[in-house]
């Protein structure tokens, strides 16, 4: 086995070094990964006793609150001013708003055991069931009683048509989590008490209350402010706590971008077979939103006893990975210290007693690297290994000169090899340029020939549109005056369309057309802007102003002018999506550049931040998310800067946006 080896291995230098530094480089590694590997289990179980230590901090805070509810409701029933508000008559629904309010309940009634239901206000309707539910079953029986509650749709129109609007909490896609087709959650989570009372007839009935844990932020931040106070934590981790409706938020501090509120979005797979699913307390690192935190979920009973939602607390991991991580750089930084300072040691004495070696060794290297002037040179003393490198000198001689001629009769042969290969080379050479000079000319000749050809079959389906629309005209007769506007945008399109194709025939015959650009009115340009973009004003309720001072004209592309007003029009009404005033101005203006037009659009919309407006101009750059490709107005000073003017923007977050184009006066 020993044969198969490399040589190196084999050597008596590599195994005497093998032996001394195998307790540094290979068992103290072994045992320092080791120990860090049982410390950083125990940090993870520490860690997790931590959050199911916050997790039942938060269950006991509910199982208090809801308690709480309880006994409100029980003090409410039982007071003097019960029985006197509901003894007086035409008043009872006045006494118990009063009180709900006074108590903080979303809804409060009092339902008899034959269902009749006197509420605190009029709602909508009043069309389920009130004693189908455990806890007022309870209470007509005599017993106070409280539960985690899900409201339907229905049940809670039935209860206040705003109380259901408040429970609706929209579906948000989230990574990890089940896929579903729902799109909005509209029951509601309810903290739901209720309590026996006597009415003043003598009735036996229950006094209801509630209130909607949907959006409850007070509630939810009062838990996270008692479960992760301050400095409960590390410096850079951050405490959460959700309530969960199935497996949605509807109550989180768990934040979004741009700190929105998380709600809507969804648990993992995982955490919710585990936690909904099989009733399990889930303590483990799990995926929250955007992120990776050590986790506790516990599932929430109602009083049917069915599994409605979860309870969540969590902190963020990554301050722990990050002090884990510079734990384990320190440990390997001190270890590799140590080694730097004690190998040396050991390759120093190494090197005294295999020097005669190593200078043989590297003389064979660079022999074979194909410096044949290299020799060992005198070394000294009169030992063994001394003999053998000067005979390996004399050897190195006779190699030497016999590879001298050796390459003398090369050289000559690899010059008459070489004057052969030139020319055939330059024939060669020749032979390529005249191909592809041949195939770039039939490429040319396909490409021109292909342009026209697609040009003038567009030119025959435009002019059949020309002239079915002045047959429209003919016919219309004094009617076509009524939609005269459409006509114009119809024969600019149609223009626009023409332009295209001379632009295409110009390519492929050059010398048959020639594009130049057009003197426009600014006034003119903008009025065909404005039609085309009037269903986005008139959708969003934005006026329109103008101010047409200018008298100049400008000499530039009118399709290439309305692409950049349009884009300037389309981001003004965007900005105002509630609406507003759109201003729109053109003015004589002389610069250092000469005489020209300015056109300005100023909106009076949400504006722009300073570092935002540094930015408008740069390519993909967009304050619309989805909406936008981020090159238009990137585009529109493209097209400005190439007509000879320039695009100006200034805005203030707040207070609207206003672009100035400037275009130079254009001589016929």
């Amino acid at each position: 086995m020993s044969r198969r080896l490399p040589n190196w291995v084999r050597s008596v230098r590599v195994r005497l070094l093998v032996i001394a530094l195998l307790p540094m480089l290979v068992l103290l590694p072994v045992l320092l990964g080791t120990a860090v590997w049982r410390w950083s289990g125990k940090v993870d179980d520490l860690l997790t006793v931590k959050v199911n230590g916050d997790l039942t901090m938060a269950h006991q805070y509910m199982a208090r609150l809801r308690e709480n509810s309880g006994d409100r409701i029980e003090s409410l029933g039982a007071s003097v001013a019960f029985a006197e508000g509901m003894a007086k008559s035409g008043t009872a629904s006045a006494f118990l708003e009063r009180r709900r309010r006074a108590l903080g309940f979303d809804f409060l009634y009092v339902v008899t055991r034959n269902g009749r239901i006197i509420p605190s206000d009029t709602p909508a309707s009043l069309d389920f069931t009130a004693r189908d539910w455990p806890v007022v079953r309870a209470a007509l029986d005599g017993t106070t009683r409280s539960a985690v509650d899900v409201f339907d749709h229905e049940q809670l129109m039935g209860l206040s048509p705003s109380l259901a609007e408040q429970a609706r909490v929209p579906v948000v896609p989230t990574r990890a989590a089940v896929p579903t087709s729902r799109s909005v959650v509209e029951s509601g989570m309810m903290l739901h008490a209720a309590a026996p009372v006597r009415l003043p007839d003598g009735q036996r009935a229950a006094l209801v209350g509630g209130q909607l844990l949907n959006r409850n932020l007070d509630f939810i931040d009062t838990i996270n402010d008692l479960v992760y106070r301050e400095r409960s934590l590390p410096e850079g981790s951050q405490g959460t706590a959700t309530l969960f409706l199935d497996d949605v938020r509807v109550s989180t501090n768990v934040r979004l971008f741009e700190g929105e509120r998380a709600l809507g979005t969804r648990v993992s797979a995982e955490v919710r077979s585990q936690v909904l699913e099989r009733g399990e307390v889930w303590l483990d690192r799990a995926f929250v939103v955007n992120d990776w935190y050590i986790s506790a979920y516990e599932p929430i009973v109602d009083s049917h006893g069915e599994r409605v939602g979860m309870l969540y607390v969590g902190f963020l991991e990554a301050p722990f990975r990050e002090a884990r991580t510079t734990s384990i750089i320190l440990i390997a930084v001190i270890f590799l210290a140590i080694t730097a300072i004690s190998v040396p040691i050991f390759l120093v004495w190494a090197q005294r007693i295999f020097r005669p070696l190593e200078h043989m060794n590297d003389t064979i290297a660079r022999v074979e690297s194909g410096d044949l002037g290299a020799r060992i040179g005198q070394q000294g003393g009169r030992g063994e290994i001394n003999r053998v490198a000067r005979h390996l000198d004399d050897l190195l001689d006779q190699v030497q000169e016999r590879d001298r001629r050796l390459r003398d009769w090369a050289s000559e042969l690899n010059d008459k090899v070489e004057e052969r290969t030139r020319d055939l080379q330059d024939a060669n050479q020749r032979l390529e340029r005249t191909t592809e000079q041949l195939v770039m000319s039939e490429k040319l000749a396909a490409v021109g020939e292909i342009t026209a050809g697609v040009a003038h079959e567009v030119n025959n389906p435009v002019a059949v549109i020309q002239g079915n629309l002045d047959v429209a005209r003919q016919t219309l007769g004094a009617r076509a005056d009524e939609v005269a506007t459409e006509f114009e945008l119809i024969d600019d399109q149609v223009h626009r369309i023409s332009a295209i194709i001379s632009k295409l025939l110009q390519f492929a015959r050059p010398g048959e057309f020639s594009g130049s650009a057009n003197q426009l009115l600014p006034a003119e340009v903008i009025e065909d802007c404005l039609v085309l973009t009037r269903h986005l004003s008139s959708k969003a309720e934005i006026h329109v102003e103008r101010d047409d001072r200018s008298t100049r004209t400008i000499m530039v592309e009118r399709t290439e002018l309305q692409q950049v007003i349009i884009n300037l029009l389309v981001n003004a009404i965007h900005a105002m999506p509630a609406g507003g005033t759109l201003t729109l101005e053109t003015e004589d203006r002389d610069t250092e550049s000469g005489e020209g037009v300015a056109i300005i659009v100023s909106d009076t919309g949400r504006g722009m931040a300073p570092e935002v407006l540094k930015r408008i101009f740069d390519p993909f750059f967009s304050t619309k998310q989805a909406q936008g490709t981020g090159l238009g107005l990137s585009i529109s000073q493209t097209l400005v800067t190439r007509a000879g003017g320039w695009v100006e923007a200034l805005s203030e977050e707040g207070n609207g946006s206003r672009f100035t184009v400037w275009l130079p006066v254009g001589h016929p």
